[in-house]
């Protein structure tokens, strides 16, 4: 009894791994369906999947995904829950992504970031479910609760651009200097993308913020007295303050009215404001706390002093279809390459 009882033990497991591996191998033919948006096509091959193993996790992760791809987040929201129930203690943080987004499409906000906080007890570590449960919490305008979400999430995983773009927008009328520099991550990420282009736009209005011409020989200056303080309302250090350096960059800004640089290009001005955010960056970050001056202050101090603004400025200029920068870029091909290949060997883990 005890070798047949054995002997049905061993079938029954070859049939189930046997069963896992073709329903595996049907849901990867389904996800470049999903790709290329034939949202039908990829749930065809998840369900077929799912006929020969109906708790396959892959299947029920790439299934829930396309459903709300297409919108169906009460589907996307049944098939999370079957996945969750039938696979307790795996890896399910993908699915938790799904059914956190669905209820939040579904207008069932509270219900999503419960289960965004539920997930992120099991899995702290994923900045997807800190994006997810901060553009969730944007949707409800709680945005100091949503950009520290954006803020773990790039703790986790600096380039996620996602991440760095939120944060961007989300600091611009309170921390212009986070802003820019969030942005100026975001151009180094993926200089090529339309957001990035976006970005660009958006430091330069934000690095000539408050400076004008008001006569011929007359330039204002204005900066908001709260921009400047560095303690908060109860008297404490203020985090991510960037006080010293706000004034430090409106007062360069506005040399750019000046006539002996009124034929400066775009990407020198920008060169000569950036520089000096990041001189001051250097000069006050002993005393300063915040994930930005962990996070972001090191990367951009360390790519002044090793004399790589200039190429990072051309660079996102000439992504944006600047001719002036394209030109420069194609006669510094070396200066680039230097660039990107300390970017993308940044030691995040040093900070």
């Amino acid at each position: 009894m005890k070798k047949i009882t054995l002997l049905l033990l061993f079938t029954f497991s070859a049939t189930f791994a046997q069963n896992r591996r073709e329903a595996e191998a049907l849901v990867n033919q389904g996800i470049p369906y999903h790709d290329k948006g034939d949202f039908e096509g990829a749930i065809d091959k998840y369900d077929k999947a799912l006929l020969i193993d109906k708790d396959n996790l892959l299947a029920l992760t790439e299934k829930a995904l396309t459903l709300n791809a297409m919108k169906k987040y009460p589907d996307a929201i049944a098939v999370s829950k079957q996945a969750i129930q039938a696979h307790q203690g795996e890896n399910l943080r993908e699915v938790y992504v799904s059914y956190g987004n669905a209820l939040d499409n579904s207008g069932k906000t509270d219900e999503s970031l419960k289960i965004y906080d539920e997930a992120l007890v099991l899995f702290p570590d994923y900045y997807q479910l800190h994006f997810n449960k901060g553009v969730t919490l944007s949707s409800i305008k709680r945005f100091d609760e949503a950009v520290r979400c954006f803020q773990n999430a790039i703790k986790i995983k600096p380039l996620h651009g996602s991440s760095l773009n939120a944060i961007g927008i989300l600091e611009m009328n309170n921390n212009r200097i986070a802003s820019i520099l969030a942005f100026s991550r975001l151009a180094m990420v993926e200089p090529s993308s339309a957001r990035a282009e976006k970005a660009l736009e958006v430091m330069q209005s934000l690095m000539i913020q408050g400076v004008s011409q008001t006569g011929k020989k007359t330039i204002s200056i204005n900066i908001d007295s709260a921009v400047l303080s560095d303690t908060t309302a109860t008297g404490s250090k203020k985090e991510n303050n960037f006080s010293s350096t706000d004034l430090i960059l409106s007062l360069t800004a506005s040399q750019d009215l000046d006539k002996k640089h009124k034929n400066d290009s775009k990407a020198e001005k920008f060169i000569r404001k950036f520089e000096v955010i990041c001189s001051s960056l250097q000069e006050t970050k002993k005393n300063n706390i915040g994930i930005y001056w962990e996070q972001f202050v090191p990367y951009f101090t360390e790519m002044n002093t090793k004399k790589l603004i200039e190429p990072f400025a051309y660079l996102i200029f000439s992504a944006s279809g600047d001719n002036d920068a394209e030109k420069w870029v194609n006669k510094n091909k070396r200066k680039v390459e230097l660039l990107q290949y300390w970017s993308d060997n940044y030691n995040w883990n040093k900070q």
